[in-house]
């Protein structure tokens, strides 16, 4: 491994990466990450066919397979069904990026149990399933692999109206760290990416007072884009992080040096 290059560490060439959530905002901006370091694509979404087609169309306007999977994380048969076919067509599977996620807003004393449910279950339920079906399918190969969970720094800093969100994305960091040990002897690496305020497109319009409490307490003094994720999930699932598991990479522009009091 010491005579690889730099640039072959991150070349994907031949490997093939399943994204869930992958149509828009971060989990497209990890599909075109992987793309252009080689990969073929599966991605998958739950409700935005033409976002996913789109995705897709560039990805194979460079030269790299991309396929489109419709599914809920939540439900096992389409999680086995999206990886059963990923395999088939592309031949393999290298890498899963667990992604998908929900993120809406509910204070505590209103919050409803449907409320939790929806939350709880798509963002940590989901990864359990995605990451139990598709290291079934990695041990099958036995050739190894890697897994990415997008976790989020409310894992570690509570957020107002995100109780539900915060408890499942903690839940997500500590489930890397268990998976990281049961998976390590399969050759199978799991670590997890904790993004910061992450702008997708329209967030200085949506949210202006949150941005602006957001660049005052980052010593980078901006706000993240998908491609800051991507680029560390695509360490994270490379050869050079072959030493790397059950760790939890905050990307967040340094906003959880601030001090509290």
């Amino acid at each position: 491994m010491s005579q690889v290059s730099p640039q072959e560490l991150l070349d994907f060439a031949g490997k093939a990466v399943l994204v869930t959530g992958g149509s828009r905002g971060i989990g497209a901006g990890i599909a075109l990450r992987f793309a252009q370091a080689g990969a073929d694509l599966a991605i998958n979404y739950l409700s935005s066919e033409t976002g996913a087609q789109a995705i897709a169309g560039r990805i194979q306007g460079m030269g790299r397979q991309a396929l489109i999977f419709q599914g809920d994380v939540r439900s096992r048969m389409d999680v086995e069904r999206i990886v059963e076919q990923s395999v088939s067509r592309l031949g393999r599977l290298d890498v899963l990026i667990n992604n998908a996620g929900v993120d809406p807003l509910a204070q505590l004393p209103e919050m409803t149990d449907l409320q939790w449910a929806e939350v709880i279950d798509t963002n940590l339920r989901g990864v359990f399933v995605c990451t139990q079906i598709a290291a079934s399918a990695m041990i099958r190969q036995g050739a190894g692999g890697a897994i990415v969970n997008i976790a989020s720094i409310e894992a570690l800093n509570p957020a107002a109206g995100h109780s539900h969100y915060d408890a499942a994305k903690a839940g997500v960091v500590m489930h890397t760290r268990n998976a990281a040990r049961e998976l390590g002897k399969h050759g199978i690496r799991v670590n997890c990416v904790s993004p910061g305020l992450i702008d997708t497109g329209s967030l200085d319009t949506e949210w202006p007072d949150g941005v602006s409490r957001y660049l005052a307490a980052a010593p980078l003094n901006r706000t993240g884009t998908p491609e800051d994720v991507a680029d560390a999930c695509l360490f994270l699932a490379s050869p050079a992080a072959r030493w790397i598991t059950g760790a939890n990479l905050v990307v967040d522009g340094g906003v959880l040096t601030s001090t509290v009091y």
